[in-house]
């Protein structure tokens, strides 16, 4: 470097452009860390959903659609174990969301809430076994996520957090003939996750965020995949029998509830498993790493 490059660099380092280009050039790596890493994260969800959409296009064929995607379903399901996205025990809880949605499903479809209009072999008063695929993704998405982003926790009551996500559940069912407590269940659950914080990596650094805070960024990010879902034809709306339309934003609201019991039952499998390790402190993140 000449002496006049030397001076120019100097100019600059006095003025607080290259520490701001730094910081700048850091912040965008770390994005682009962040987003692929979600984009990982998502991959089942992403290849269902491209599997579902993949399927409107076919040509009329013998076997009917729906049970063509849950065959698709259970293939993609061997395969993202065979690759190692999931381990047996991620496998257990998504198989246990698998279940949790369909019971959801058959009492939602029978109170008229949502409907899958196309005929199928694999379907069960009026639900194709599908339609537990939906929710599966959503838990190997957090499994995923537990691995990729190192997930450890603070402040986490997990009795407390459990008890009100069992009553987000119930609340979804029988509201149909009783009063709908969603309100009063989401204060409950800012309330026993109050102080909880979510700590993950992205490259060479540690971060954290409340843990209610993340289950309202997964609970928007939910209601975009319906979004695209209903468009893709996976299930209708009564508004959307006669045409495609947006799902409502309180669509957004029930999701950010509802992640919580995936959540739970998430977390009991991995953090039983990671308590059982030879020193292994569970939920505890170790001092110091948060980001500032």
């Amino acid at each position: 470097m000449n002496r006049r490059e030397s001076g120019r660099m100097n100019r600059l380092e006095t003025r607080g452009v290259l520490p701001r280009m730094r910081v700048f050039l850091a912040g965008a790596g770390q994005l682009a860390r962040f987003t692929l890493l979600q984009v990982r994260c998502c991959a089942f969800a992403v290849a269902l959903l491209g599997g579902i959409a993949a399927s409107r296009a076919l040509p009329e064929l013998p076997v009917a659609r729906y049970d063509l995607v849950f065959g698709y379903g259970v293939l993609l399901t061997l395969a993202a174990s065979r690759m190692g996205w999931e381990s047996r025990r991620d496998t257990l809880v998504v198989a246990a969301c698998h279940v949790v949605g369909l019971l959801f499903e058959l009492v939602k479809v029978r109170l008229g809430s949502w409907s899958y209009p196309e005929d199928a072999v694999t379907k069960i008063a009026g639900v194709p076994l599908y339609g537990g695929f939906m929710y599966a993704a959503v838990a190997s998405y957090l499994c995923r996520a537990w691995h990729l982003f190192e997930l450890r926790f603070t402040g986490y009551r997990a009795t407390a957090t459990a008890l009100v996500a069992a009553a987000v559940y119930a609340n979804f069912l029988t509201h149909h003939w009783g009063p709908d407590l969603r309100w009063p269940l989401a204060v409950a659950m800012v309330g026993v996750t109050a102080g909880a914080w979510v700590g993950f990596t992205v490259g060479p650094r540690r971060y954290r965020m409340p843990l209610a805070v993340s289950f309202v960024l997964i609970g928007f990010f939910l209601w975009v995949a319906e979004n695209a879902a209903t468009y893709a034809g996976a299930w209708s709306y009564p508004h959307q029998l006669g045409g495609w339309q947006p799902v409502g934003l309180t669509k957004f609201g029930a999701w950010a509830l509802l992640i919580s019991v995936t959540f739970v039952l998430t977390e009991r499998v991995k953090g039983r498993a990671r308590r059982r390790l030879p020193g292994g402190g569970g939920r505890v993140d170790a001092p110091g790493i948060a980001a500032p």
